[in-house]
């Protein structure tokens, strides 16, 4: 499975519930690529979407604790197990998690490809990813050049994790 996430320079994520900031190649990066795949995300992630509205174009999974919650046009699991066995009907790297924390938290063991937007600046900040540089299990892979939107500069990072030697 993959992760994909834009981080600031402290792997920052969001703030009450909102992106840090929204860079149009970024956004189409994500579109690129997620358009066809399965994408998992979590109910608050949900409810910032447009209308709360699944994505188009993709199988929207979202993982809630709430046994009641329900989605137009979505699958809705109720556990990690669950969502694992769902997932199971998909080649694993069309499976893309996309947020929020607690959803990437949960489900990074299980993913071998991250995609990373790393933007140069530090935002006032109360949700975070993970950072994959102190974490030894993944490595960079692929490194884009330095982009600019405005005065902010950011670069696409692909990390992979390290394959166990025997």
């Amino acid at each position: 499975m993959n992760v994909i996430v834009a981080v600031d320079k402290n792997w920052a994520i969001g703030n009450q519930n909102k992106l840090l900031v929204s860079i149009p190649n970024d956004q189409k990066m994500f579109r690129n690529e997620t358009i066809g795949k399965v994408v998992v995300l979590g109910r608050k992630t949900m409810d910032t979407f447009p209308g709360g509205q699944p994505l188009k174009k993709r199988t929207n999974v979202i993982l809630s604790a709430n046994p009641d919650y329900q989605v137009k046009d979505a699958y809705v699991v109720h556990s990690v197990e669950q969502l694992l066995e769902e997932v199971k009907r998909y080649p694993s790297e069309d499976v893309y998690i996309i947020g929020g924390e607690s959803v990437y938290r949960q489900l990074l063991p299980y993913c071998d490809v991250a995609h990373v937007t790393k933007i140069d600046h530090a935002y006032e900040a109360d949700t975070f990813f993970p950072n994959l540089d102190e974490d030894e299990e993944w490595e960079i892979t692929a490194i884009s050049e330095e982009q600019t939107y405005f005065d902010l500069s950011y670069e696409f990072v692909k990390y992979e994790r390290r394959r166990k030697t025997q």
